[in-house]
């Protein structure tokens, strides 16, 4: 990488990063209805009678982003061990990228600037990898929390604002997408020769090749990993529901949660105007609560923790960025 591309990186990404990120913030929340209760419930939670709940999804948030480190830790391990240290700066600073790009693209950017310079290209596949792994599991709970809504909710559909008819249509394409994306998954190794065959293949077939030495073993792994931080990310959800007095309890709130999870995977946005649509999405899956105050603060506290907080931690971390590191050693 030139002297020019560094300073770039250096000096003015980092910088205009985390200007930009204050004030999509502020463009966010000011968009927000019953923005002031909101702000008020949070303030509170810290201090109220359940603010050891609101601590530990906060401490969850480090839970949260070690198992995406450690995700990737062992994806790049296939082209360039690294240490947890640095896969964890990797994540944060694919975060910084991904809040103003779709569909979180810009993720691969900020995770290969820990590489070497010959292995970044190839690692873009390794990212989409870990990103279907977690995928699947999004959508196979999100399958399961459809499912318990149907035999709950069958009486009184209104109160996931869709007709069971419509349910069940979107239970079976999800079911179905499930299928599908299992076995793209655990068949990568075909589908790359199937792509090596194409004209012209051979300009991107090094930088997936790397994809075939994947076995079902690692693919378990990964997709054990991939669990267990879906299992973080849906608790803090239901910690802030409840001290935000919105959940009635865990288990309804937890599938109520994987099936938002599914919904927010299939719709296309920018990560940094997620929380519109995040607050539509949940004050739709939980209408049976009032309290719409209190699900627009578990909606941005989850969001703010979560990806403001990480994105502008990764912006500091591209100030410091170097791009002739050393690589740590393997733990």
């Amino acid at each position: 990488m030139n002297k020019s591309i560094k300073i770039f990186i250096k000096w003015f990404a980092g910088p205009v990063l985390a200007v930009w990120l204050f004030y999509s913030l502020y463009r966010q929340i000011s968009l927000q209805p019953d923005l002031g209760k909101a702000l008020s419930m949070i303030k509170q939670a810290p201090f109220g009678a359940w603010a050891w709940k609101f601590w530990t999804a906060i401490i969850l948030v480090f839970v949260n982003w070690g198992l995406e480190a450690r995700k990737w830790q062992m994806l790049v391990r296939v082209i360039e061990p690294i240490g947890f240290g640095t896969a964890f700066k990797s994540v944060l600073c694919g975060v910084t990228f991904s809040l103003n790009l779709p569909n979180r693209m810009g993720e691969y950017a900020g995770r290969m600037l820990f590489l070497q310079e010959g292995n970044r290209l190839r690692s873009i596949s390794l990212s989409i990898a870990g990103g279907i792994a977690q995928l699947i599991i999004t959508m196979l709970m999100g399958c399961l929390g459809i499912a318990y809504l149907v035999f709950t909710y069958a009486d009184n559909v209104p109160v996931i604002g869709l007709s069971l008819f419509w349910l069940m249509i979107f239970l079976y394409g999800s079911i179905m997408g499930t299928i599908l994306m299992f076995l793209f998954l655990f068949r990568l190794p075909w589908f790359i020769r199937l792509l090596e065959k194409l004209p012209r293949a051979d300009r991107f077939s090094r930088y997936i090749s790397v994809l075939e030495t994947f076995s079902v073993k690692f693919l378990l792994r990964l997709l054990f990993l991939s669990f267990l931080r879906y299992l973080v990310f849906v608790f803090q959800y239901i910690l802030f529901l409840q001290v935000m007095q919105v959940s009635p309890g865990y288990w309804q709130s937890f599938w109520l949660v994987s099936v938002m999870f599914w919904v927010l995977a299939i719709i296309p946005s920018f990560a940094i105007a997620e929380l519109g649509i995040r607050g539509t999405v949940a004050k739709t899956l939980f209408a049976y609560s009032r309290n719409l105050a209190g699900i627009l603060a578990v909606t941005f506290g989850i969001w703010f923790i979560n990806l403001f907080i990480p994105a502008f931690i990764g912006s500091l971390l591209i100030l410091s960025f170097k791009s002739n590191r050393k690589n740590d050693t393997q733990p």
